[in-house]
């Protein structure tokens, strides 16, 4: 391994030395651009990806041609759906999209089968990253089922804009992001527009008022 990453990853660090230089050793460091097609529906699951930098997108798509955004990974994370398949033995059922350059750990199927089986530590890294994301998916769920659109398109313009102020996405791009149709985007930034909360340009979406936004997202008790 050109580096040592293990303690950017909580959990990991607490590995004894033999597990870990079987870790090390038994996986590598991968770099890809931006807006590379990391894994698809159909692919086997034979690698574990623990991000090192950069942010991927894992999105499905539903039977009506719709693209769903289901969460990102970011650095010094792993991808829960992954794991899943890794454990199970099967085919991925989504895709995972490089948003930006990525760095990341491949750990390969032997490796991983093999730390599994051998490590208590390596186990519960696993199984606490893999609960941790199987509730911010149900999450994702009852803010679909139960939130406004407004109040879910609000929270994610001011998660998305970072400290910049200013979104880099297509109304379509929001849609797949929360899970609804381009036109319902549409409307509901027209209306922000209305409140002097943001302006827009072509692919671009920009903060004025980001104190209306929180204040929109608060008053609904969203869980952004």
């Amino acid at each position: 391994m050109e580096e040592k990453w293990i303690t950017q990853f909580k959990g990991l660090s607490r590995l004894p030395e033999e597990i870990r230089l079987a870790l090390e050793k038994g996986s590598e460091i991968v770099s890809v651009p931006a807006g590379t097609q990391i894994f698809a529906p159909g692919q086997t699951a034979d690698k574990l990806w623990l991000l090192l930098d950069g942010t991927v997108k894992v999105q499905q798509r539903s039977e009506t041609g719709r693209d769903v955004f289901l969460y990102r990974v970011h650095a010094g994370e792993s991808c829960v759906l992954t794991t899943a398949n890794m454990l199970a033995f099967e085919e991925h059922t989504a895709e995972g999209l490089a948003e930006t350059d990525v760095r990341a750990v491949a750990i390969p199927r032997q490796t991983f089968d093999d730390l599994v089986a051998k490590s208590p530590v390596f186990r519960e890294f696993v199984f606490t990253a893999y609960s941790k994301r199987i509730t911010d998916l149900f999450v994702l769920i009852d803010d679909i089922l139960f939130q406004r659109m407004d109040v879910r398109l609000a929270a994610r313009l001011l998660e998305l804009a970072g400290e910049t102020n200013v979104v880099q996405a297509t109304h379509a791009v929001l849609g797949t992001e929360l899970g609804t149709a381009r036109e319902v985007i549409s409307r509901t930034l027209a209306e922000f527009h209305r409140r002097g909360w943001i302006d827009q340009s072509r692919g671009e979406v920009c903060l004025t008022n980001r104190d209306g936004l929180a204040q929109l997202v608060k008053s609904a008790g969203f869980h952004a």
